[in-house]
């Protein structure tokens, strides 16, 4: 079930299906057994491999590989390749140099935010877009059925209501197994000794290439014989860090000659636990959570503002953006909390007050990182202001404590008494 409302929101509803192994699952199952597999996003993937905890240190000290080949990857090339993409994509696409790549948002025609975008450019018309796992299906059948002039383009008159389905455009899936050549699923590899452990797998020259490479640069190399597109991007506040997108089929191959090389670098295989509070403490967004979700939060109230370019000529959701822009009253902050022995975890939905004890938003992300929790919060701007003390109250657990007076919600405004003090931090963190 698709399609988009009078009021241009994009309806999509997947269908329900069993998780399947990713590509990587052998191996998981080697090194973790199958009792640490567990569905996410249509796929089974590892949770942990040692611990969470040791595999966030691992990354924040030496280096972690993860198994993203669950994401989406998507070719979208032809001769209006960059068009198409410039108008789908909240960020400028067109100027994007070869080599390159930028994040972005896919909005629908109200602003809603259907997934959040890296574009890579690879060609004049040649363009890979890597997009979340759990999004994957609905991306490709909203952008076919734009392509096909079915889905709102705008709910005001613009030309690019005729304009965007006739440019010509190709959008191909890169992991399709099917697919002759040029197949791409990603592997990432985050922390200090990425690089090192790389240059074992290549030449100098090529050793050089991939430490030269800046931000949300990449460069097609062979790692142990294998051809690679190395990216360096992330999802864990690494300074050091890359995504290296392969052949599906030869990405165990990849997996095992990385963990080989790293061994002595102290590189871990990393599951999704340590993923997440990797990605928390750094305060980077997860669709559905800290974007979009049950209060439908914005690239701008996510700390992307950046990211949507308003005076470009078009994109769609454009006009919803800008009333978002002038008008937005809550945003996402990144608070940290004591994790002491017999300090209770802060969870989702876990009310923030302010030193008035009055609630001015609700937790949307917790983990722990070493010897701190580390929140990311939907709260009132006027309360996300670094160094600011805020509380926590612990929403009921259970029924016992319901009836002890504890609540299961709170409302904004509500005046509580705080279980835990935090203090709210810098928006982003990098390592």
């Amino acid at each position: 079930m698709q399609g988009s409302t009078s009021a241009g929101q994009f309806v999509f509803k997947e269908r329900a299906g069993e998780p399947v192994p990713s590509v990587l699952y052998d191996e998981h199952v080697k090194l973790a057994g199958k009792s640490h597999m567990a569905a996410f996003a249509g796929y089974l993937m590892p949770l942990w491999y040692s611990s969470i905890a040791e595999e966030h240190r691992a990354v924040r000290q030496h280096a972690g590989l993860f198994d993203c080949t669950h994401m989406g990857v998507l070719e979208v090339s032809g001769p209006d390749a960059g068009s198409f993409l410039d108008a789908v994509s909240t960020n400028r696409v067109q100027d994007l140099k070869l080599g390159r790549a930028k994040y972005g948002y896919i909005l629908d025609a109200a602003g809603n935010v259907l997934d959040d975008i890296i574009v890579y450019r690879r060609g004049e018309t040649n363009f890979m877009v890597v997009v979340n796992a759990a999004n994957e299906s609905k991306i490709r059948s909203y952008l076919h059925e734009l392509q096909q002039g079915r889905a709102v383009v705008d709910t005001q008159s613009s030309p690019w209501i005729a304009k965007l389905p006739k440019l010509k455009a190709t959008i191909r899936d890169m992991r399709d197994p099917s697919r002759p050549s040029d197949r791409r699923a990603d592997l990432a590899l985050q922390g200090p000794a990425s690089f090192d452990t790389l240059g074992k797998l290549t030449d100098a020259s090529g050793a050089k290439r991939i430490c030269e490479l800046k931000s949300f640069a990449f460069v097609q190399e062979k790692l142990g014989g294998i051809d690679c597109l190395i990216c360096r991007t992330g999802y864990t506040g690494s300074n050091v860090g890359v995504e290296l997108f392969v052949d599906p089929q030869q990405a165990p191959r990849l997996w095992n000659l990385i963990l080989e090389a790293g061994r002595p670098l102290g590189v871990l295989p990393c599951g999704l636990g340590s993923r997440d509070s990797l990605r928390i403490e750094a305060g980077l967004p997860l669709y559905g959570h800290e974007l979009d979700g049950k209060f439908n939060i914005s690239p701008f109230e996510a700390g992307y503002g950046w990211a949507v370019k308003l005076d470009k000529e078009f994109f769609i959701g454009q006009a919803a953006m800008r009333r978002v822009a002038e008008t937005y009253d809550m945003e996402v902050a990144r608070i940290e909390l004591s994790a002491a022995r017999g300090v209770r975890p802060i969870r989702q939905d876990d009310p923030l007050l302010d030193e008035q004890g009055e609630c001015v938003g609700w937790v949307l992300s917790a983990a722990k990182a070493e010897d701190k929790q580390v929140a990311l919060a939907y709260i009132d701007r006027k309360a996300a202001v670094e160094g600011k003390n805020l509380g926590v109250y612990y929403l009921a657990r259970s029924d016992s404590q319901v009836e002890q007076g504890r609540k299961q919600a709170v409302q904004k405004g509500q005046k509580l008494e705080a279980d835990l003090a935090g203090t709210v931090a810098s928006r982003f963190a990098k390592f």
